[in-house]
């Protein structure tokens, strides 16, 4: 198999570009350097393709690995014919390969092979390919009873030649294709309450008991079409099946599976020992095909519903990551909570820990007075513009607190809740300990919060993807393939932002294109004894920083007022000659490089980028990229993207009516719609129904975490506390 023309042909591109992007993967080149500064060699792939490019490659290449085991293996039995070498070697799906591979693979002791030991195969081959026989059955039978092979009677002979062709029904590539096939369109998905009963001592684990039971009564007593069945309502059922709450089957029509078979296997060749042959196709579907396949089936719909639940997960993470940072403001970050009370912690404009404390304004201690004291004092003597609270337990209490506080003192500062989902794993994990080693790991966490305000992405990435909490079970589904996935999304966003070479810390540094742990240890070591760097070259002193390292990574380290505003750029250092060119060309010092960018780029419209790349020495796209970045040096491309809304007051759920609008923020998009924040204790309900004035497919379609929305309030549970919002006009 041509490997480059099968991808050129699934993802329709030209084999020259998935031939590129191959050798350039092989170079140790990094997605996001790929797609960012190897334009002209790739024809501008973007990093969706060039990951499809990469899990292709992966895949196809295993293909052809065990291609080749397995054809040396039925080799070496001496049963390889061209029919089947041919079959093989065409294969596309490692399934379809591992079908054909079946009746020659090495078994265990089975019906069958007890059967063949028994010198009871030629009687399953007469049986099963003799259409004209003029004698009679048990004549034929009575000629393979051998009682020193344990073949006794004329019965054991027949039900021994029966089990060898159920097991070469069950082993037919075609067949178990075809009843694949059947089960994926035509099953239907079925659950039930399991019959265990469970027991325990502990009244909270009987608690626990109850409400795992409630929130599978709807899968009590379930039943779907295959074809409809919902991603999440698979995980939801295999989550079920796991606690031992739900017993999860496919069912299929069985004459029709057997008529499948009987079609597949023989097709219109008839038999004389047909009624025998019925029968040995219910033996092998009910014994030997159903239960594999069964499992095979629900083994795919869970790689499906895995697939789409990750894909969904990394949408969320990437609009988390890429929030718009409160830049340059003084903050103030909020871990509430009741018995232990509430951390409060100050950092400044860089995200230094300036001071903190432990209010007790909640039940059961009841500080009102003495913790409004404390955080007043603290907003005032450090100029606190925004106050950022944790959204976990005794969130909306705390903003009640602070709002009573801001609007009886007459403060000029303004809150915003955000997800605390993971501060605390941050606050135990060695990065928080290295940061902060004098402060307790209580203490760590609010500071986390006040620092995913200041600057969401150089925080975020100091937590394990999986507990940052945007996604929907999340703990359910392949977590390889969930971490590799995230991994990814960490390194596309922090590449896709840059990074501060002189104040960005190790974790963000790690996941910078072409930098791994040790080398961004190394940078940071390198700061700390040397001082700032100036300017990229520098970058060459690190130790273990090679010329590829180089190449990979410096054209997303960036430097604030360094010796070369090129450095504050995404312009790549080997294409710094060529921008120096370009701007002598035009007689623009390098100096002003911001005031010039819009005349440079009128002045290369008028004569053509085509034109002007060629003589630079630089591709077009390259050329492109180049005045984009002179026009914004320093640029964040998170600027542009919504804030989260800052306020003063606070709504109670007994304040709503239905039909009053409001603006909310969506804090989590699943297959469903959307949960949005709108500013009181519990967040609303936006059905995938109600996000817009037509069918919706997919909610990531039309909103995303983070996004500012108008919402209807559609209706109000205060007891159940439940919101159901709606978009439409």
């Amino acid at each position: 198999m041509n490997i480059s023309a099968a991808i050129s042909a699934e993802l329709n591109i030209k084999i020259a570009q998935v031939d590129e992007v191959i050798t350039l993967l092989k170079e140790g080149a990094t997605i996001p350097f790929i797609a960012r500064y190897r334009k002209e060699r790739t024809g501008g792939l973007d990093e969706d393709y060039l990951r499809n490019i990469e899990d292709r490659v992966n895949y196809l290449t295993l293909l052809e690995e065990r291609k080749e085991t397995i054809l040396k293996s039925i080799e070496e039995q001496g049963k390889l014919t061209d029919e089947l070498k041919n079959k093989i070697t065409e294969c596309v799906k490692l399934q379809e390969l591992e079908d054909l591979y079946l009746p020659y693979k090495p078994k265990r002791k089975t019906r069958g092979t007890m059967a063949k030991a028994k010198g009871l195969e030629p009687l399953a081959l007469f049986i099963l390919e003799n259409n004209e026989f003029a004698g009679t059955l048990e004549d034929e039978l009575a000629k393979y009873i051998n009682p020193e092979l344990g073949v006794n009677t004329i019965e054991e002979a027949l039900q021994g030649a029966k089990d060898i062709i159920a097991e070469m029904i069950s082993e037919d590539a075609e067949v178990r294709k075809s009843v694949r096939t059947y089960y994926s369109t035509s099953s239907l998905v079925k659950s039930e309450k399991t019959k265990e009963k469970r027991t325990t001592d502990l009244e909270n684990e009987k608690l626990k008991e109850k409400e795992r039971k409630d929130i599978y009564q709807i899968y009590a007593d379930f039943q779907i079409d295959i074809k409809s069945l919902k991603p999440y309502q698979l995980l939801a059922l295999n989550r079920g099946e796991k606690e031992k709450q739900l017993k999860v089957s496919l069912g299929v029509d069985e004459v029709e599976a057997y008529k499948v078979i009987k079609g597949t296997f023989w097709g219109t060749k008839g038999s004389v020992f047909m009624e025998i042959l019925d029968d040995t196709i219910e033996d092998s579907f009910g014994r030997l095909i159903s239960p594999s396949i069964e499992r095979e089936a629900r083994s795919i719909l869970t790689e499906a519903a895995d697939l789409h639940a990750i894909e969904i997960f990394a949408a969320n993470l990437r609009q988390l990551l890429l929030q718009p940072p409160f830049a340059n403001r003084i903050i103030m970050g909020i871990d509430p909570g009741f018995y232990s009370g509430s951390k409060v912690a100050v950092i400044d404009a860089t995200g230094k820990y300036l001071d903190g404390s432990t209010i007790y304004p909640h039940p059961p201690q009841n500080k009102t007075e003495e913790a409004g004291k404390i955080v007043t004092a603290f907003i005032k003597k450090y100029n606190v513009e925004v106050i950022s609270i944790g959204n976990g337990t005794a969130s909306r209490e705390t903003e009640f607190f602070i709002a009573e506080l801001i609007k009886t003192n007459s403060l000029s500062c303004q809150y915003t809740i955000v997800s605390e989902a993971g501060a605390s794993v941050y606050s135990a994990s060695e990065v928080a300990k290295k940061e902060f080693p004098d402060l307790e790991a209580s203490q760590r966490g609010n500071i986390s919060i006040a620092r995913r305000l200041l600057d969401p992405l150089a925080e975020l990435v100091k937590i394990d993807p999986k507990s940052i909490g945007v996604g929907l079970y999340q703990h359910d589904v392949d977590q390889k393939m969930l971490s590799a996935k995230l991994d990814n999304v960490v390194e596309s966003c922090v590449n896709y932002v840059g990074v501060d070479l002189n104040t960005a810390s190790t974790s963000l540094l790690s996941h910078v294109s072409g930098l791994n742990k040790r080398t961004a240890d190394n940078i940071v070591k390198h700061r700390e004894t040397n001082g700032r760097f100036n300017n990229r070259q520098e970058l060459l002193s690190v130790k273990g920083m090679g010329e590829k390292a180089f190449e990979q990574s410096a054209g997303f380290l960036k430097i604030r007022k360094g010796e070369n505003p090129f450095d504050d750029t995404f312009i790549h250092p080997e294409s710094y000659a060529a921008t120096e060119n370009l701007l002598a060309k035009y007689k623009i010092p390098k100096e002003n490089i911001k005031e010039s960018g819009g005349i440079l780029q009128l002045m290369v419209n008028k004569t053509g980028t085509k034109k002007i790349a060629e003589e630079i020495g630089v591709g077009e796209p390259t050329l492109i990229d180049i005045i984009e970045n002179i026009k914004k040096p320093g640029r964040d491309p998170r600027e542009e993207l919504q804030k989260p809304i800052l306020r003063s007051d606070v709504l109670k759920m007994e304040d709503l009516q239905e039909g009053m609008r409001l603006k909310g923020t969506v804090r989590n998009v699943v297959d469903f719609g959307a949960f949005v924040d709108i500013g009181v204790k519990q967040d609303g309900l936006l059905h995938i129904s109600h996000i817009a004035n037509k069918f919706v497919k997919n909610p990531l379609d039309e909103i995303n975490v983070g996004d500012i929305i108008d919402v209807r309030i559609l209706g109000i549970d205060i007891q159940r506390g439940r919101i159901s919002l709606s978009m439409k006009d």
